[in-house]
Parts: structure tokens; sequence; C-alpha cells
């Protein structure tokens, strides 16, 4: 271990932990895979022991080991994990949604901002670099009138998440899982989302819903991971003065992943707190969620 380089905590061991975070935090030059928990102590043990890292169930032990922690486990579960892990000065790679609800969210925010710790979450396609030349594109050109978009896909119907729990409980389903990903972009490409002027669910959880934005301009989003879709349809798009401009799904998970831990580690080097995704973003993202939730119920 080099002696620059951050000691991470991952915190779980599922599907997205062992094929992106821990092969991810162990072959970044600014960090090291130093410790991973998990209620099963097989499965840490397991994937610890291929890392080198240490295998726990303590969370005492844990924050022992580590600078930072990132996170592989359900809103319910790391809300209370990281806003505990704030508290004892560990910075922080969250998923989304940051919280199974606004409230929580908020509270895990400000024991963020209480602690002075740094923190992102793990929304990837913002890190992919054809996102971000898209993204600098479009705010560049500017006078754009609105914007959609398309995700849909199979992804509960079969293939490694069908049996997340939390993913496939009413309350979540698409909204929870792809919305933040899904209104991160279109914030971010066609500024802050103000409100959910309408929302419809229908079957397969196939959502549809109507976004307002500063200033006046609309945005559209479907989504649904119950529809079988081969392969998944990810599609952005902007239109206006300068014509529409479209952005599918691109990169690969693991290459954005490399890209947030560059952001993460120069933000702990540098002592800064705050990032276009960080904890403030997955709270605002909370909020959209929380809104759209609302509006179905109108």
């Amino acid at each position: 271990m080099g002696q620059d380089q951050l000691r991470v905590g991952l915190v779980g061991t599922g599907p997205w932990a062992t094929t992106v975070h821990a092969p991810g935090l162990a072959d970044h030059p600014g960090t090291v895979l130093s410790a991973v928990w998990s209620r099963r102590p097989e499965a840490a043990a397991a994937l610890a022991q291929a890392y080198d890292a240490v295998p726990t169930s303590d969370l005492d032990e844990l924050f022992e080991q580590v600078d930072a922690l990132a996170f592989a486990v359900p809103p319910t579960v790391q809300a209370d994990l990281a806003t505990r892990a704030a508290e004892a000065g560990k910075h922080l790679i969250l998923e989304k949604p940051i919280a199974a609800d606004l409230a929580t969210a908020e509270r895990l925010a400000d024991a963020v901002t209480s602690a002075g710790v740094a923190s992102l979450v793990m929304l990837t396609l913002r890190f992919a670099q054809q996102t971000r030349d898209w993204l600098d594109g479009v705010t560049a050109a500017g006078g754009w009138r609105g914007g959609s978009v398309r995700w849909l896909s199979g992804a509960l119907l079969a293939g490694k998440y069908a049996t997340s729990a939390w993913r496939q409980d009413p309350a979540a389903g698409a909204l929870a899982d792809i919305g933040p990903h899904a209104f991160d972009l279109l914030d971010a490409a066609l500024g802050p989302i103000t409100g959910v002027l309408a929302a419809h669910r229908g079957p397969e959880d196939l959502w549809q819903l109507l976004l307002e934005h500063e200033g006046g301009i609309t945005s559209t989003a479907t989504l649904s991971l119950r529809l079988p879709v081969q392969p998944t349809v990810v599609e952005y798009s902007v239109f206006g003065e300068h014509g529409l401009r479209t952005l599918g799904r691109t990169g690969t998970a693991n290459d954005a992943y490399t890209a947030l831990l560059d952001d993460f580690a120069a933000m702990v080097s540098c002592g800064t707190t705050t990032h276009p995704c960080d904890v403030r973003r997955g709270v605002h993202l909370a909020r959209i969620v929380d809104q759209a939730r609302a509006a179905l119920s109108r």
C-alpha cells in the first residue's frame, strides 16, 4: 500500500460490490481495498480473501481499518451505516438512492456536512467521459426548450438483480433504482428540476413523468425495469434552438467507477467536500423521487 493511498472499506458483498467496487478499489492507484463488511461472515471472508483485505461483521472494527467506505447495500441499510460512518469521520462513496426516503436522506447529508467528510454518489453515467463531453456541449450551447429520457429494461425479470429484495419492493422499483440516474442527467442538462407536474405508473412498473425545470422548461421520463427489452434502452435527448442532441448509454460501469475514484481521491487529498455528485445531490434526487410519489397520488 502506498503512503498516499486511501484505505477503503467495502460495505456489501453482492453483485455490484464484487464486479465493480472491489476490483475498482483494488486496482486504482489512489485507493486500496482494506476491509470488507457483510452481515454474512462467509461472504465477507470470501471477497476479502480475493483482495488480501480484512473481513468483518463488526462496525467498530471496520471503522478502525479504513479512511473511507464504499457502499453497495440496500438504501435502508446504507443510510444508517453511512450516517454512523460520517460521524466517525469516514469519507463516503454512496449508492443511489442514498436513502429510502427524503427525511432520512436529509439526516445523512446533515451528518456528512457536520463531520466535514468527502462524499460522492454512484451516479455512474455522470462519470463516463462521453457523458461529460455531451453535458459540456449541451450546457455551453444553451437555448434548450425541453428534453426526455427513456430507460427500459428487463433487469428485474431475470438476471443477477432479479432477486434484489429492495428493487422488487413496490415502493422502490424503477423509480428508486433508475429514477435518480434519469433525473440527474436531465437536471444537469436542462437546469434544476423544481417539481413533478404529473406522474403515472402503469403495468410492468412503467413510470411516465412530466418534470418542471427552472425557467419553465419541461422534460419527460419513461422508466421501467420489468419490460422484456434486450438490450436495455437508455436514451437522453434535449431539443431547442440548436436542434436535437441525444445521448445513449456509454462506456462501462468499471471505467466510470475509475473516474469516480479519481475525483474521490482528489477530494480527500485536497480537503474538498463539495462536488456536483456529492451527498447534497443525493438529497436533491431523493426530493424528486418523493415528489413523483406525491404526484402519483394526486
